[in-house]
């Protein structure tokens, strides 16, 4: 327990990391921004929020190259490492002096991301034993969910109270903790000797991991389309005042929370109607939020069910991602966090498009019922074409990958 409990504080940490900052650009923009603050305060804010653009685009990048390359090494001490450098670059997120140096920080503490979310969740599946995978990646995942209860809305008050800055020591101060957890909780776990980057990278080759990934990019994109864009929703479509977006946005955090620990333990139970199940569910209550979101109080139900659902597909998504990937373990548990950054881009530039023609908030929402609906379309695709095939997509048994 201990041991899975030093995985998920820094998966906590992850969590603030990567969303904190959006509750933070006009902080970021007016001190690093000055000029572009003074003539125009939206065009820094908007300039601000490349650095999220950044850090999603180190997700994208790192976990399949630094998954790959280290899949070859004990991985208690590859989770050590991955610890240490979230510390380290989150610290040079606090004191980097210049909007591009802060920049740079930003796509670098992004790299870890991924490996340390997939390889971590071939820890905690390998200490839990046969049958009990999912329920170890939804485990690792808690603290991310976690993060959207309690540490992003703190993240966002310490920021805008005392300076952004200090919100990302804290952060830095949770990767700090979590090394020094796993370096003292995690037993000593083999990795897979012999494996290249190159031997990994051969996942690519097989089809089944294409429809895996893109069922996880394009329906995850749904949720996004609709993260992205509550604030509005709540404010001008509810006609909500301000101070109720994040107790809106709590409520999610919750939802996400309820639908991991779910997800976990259904994607155990029967791993295909978990996430055909799942994607059907979110096409429903996103289609459910477009046309309820004008009262308050449905709309906070409505996103209680979309925070849940869409958490309860992550393990899903991770766990069919590792069932196809054949001897490929390392890479494919870190491609599960590409793809889902990926979903991020594409529903909130997607939703931004919509907004942009004059066709309002709740516009995104509708967005997000056609990418969840695409992103179940593929999925379907992808067992139908495993089921036909004279050559079924490579699959482990529970034992089998909890072996590595």
């Amino acid at each position: 327990m201990w041991a899975l409990l030093s995985l998920a504080i820094g998966s906590f940490g992850i969590g603030m990391t990567e969303f904190t900052m959006m509750g933070l650009l006009p902080e970021i923009g007016q001190q690093l921004l000055p000029a572009q603050w003074a003539a125009n305060p939206d065009d820094a804010i908007a300039q601000a929020g490349w650095l999220i653009s950044l850090y999603a685009l180190g997700v994208v990048v790192g976990a399949p190259t630094i998954a790959g390359s280290v899949a070859r090494f004990p991985r208690h001490r590859v989770m050590i490492v991955l610890a240490l450098a979230l510390t380290v670059f989150n610290a040079l997120t606090v004191i980097a002096p210049t909007f591009e140096l802060v920049a740079a920080s930003r796509f670098l503490a992004g790299l870890p991301h991924g490996a340390y979310f997939g390889i971590g969740a071939l820890v905690a599946a390998e200490m839990l034993g046969p049958g009990m995978r999912a329920k170890g990646v939804a485990f690792v995942l808690t603290g991310l969910t976690v993060a959207n209860v309690v540490g992003v809305p703190f993240g966002t008050f310490l920021g805008q109270q005392f300076g952004w800055r200090v919100a990302f020591a804290v952060v830095a101060g949770i990767f700090a903790l979590a090394t020094v957890a796993i370096a003292v909780f995690v037993p000593a776990l083999p990795g897979q000797p012999g494996r290249t980057l190159r031997a990994e990278l051969g996942v690519f080759r097989i089809r089944q991991v294409w429809f895996a990934l893109g069922t996880g990019s394009i329906g995850f994109g749904g949720f996004f389309a609709v993260y992205s864009y509550i604030s509005p929703v709540v404010t001008d479509v509810a006609g909500s005042p301000a101070w109720t977006v994040p107790l809106i946005l709590v409520v999610m955090g919750l939802g996400m929370t309820v639908g991991n620990l779910l997800g976990g333990h259904l994607a155990d139970v029967d791993l295909r109607r978990t996430l055909l199940g799942g994607l059907a569910a979110l096409v429903a209550v996103l289609a459910l939020l477009a046309v309820t979101a004008q009262w308050i109080f449905v709309l906070a139900a409505m996103v209680f069910l979309v925070g849940l659902v869409s958490s309860a597909l992550s393990p899903a998504i991770q766990s069919r991602l590792m069932d196809v990937s054949a001897d490929n373990q390392s890479i494919a548990a870190a491609l599960n966090h590409s793809a889902l950054n990926i979903g991020n881009s594409l529903g909130a530039y997607l939703g931004g498009v919509v907004i942009a023609a004059g066709w309002g908030f709740l516009a995104p929402t509708w967005v997000g019922v056609g990418l969840a609906a695409a992103g179940l379309l593929v999925a379907v695709v992808g067992y139908a074409v495993e089921s036909r095939s004279s050559t079924p997509a490579p699959m482990l048994r529970p034992h089998d990958t909890a072996a590595g």
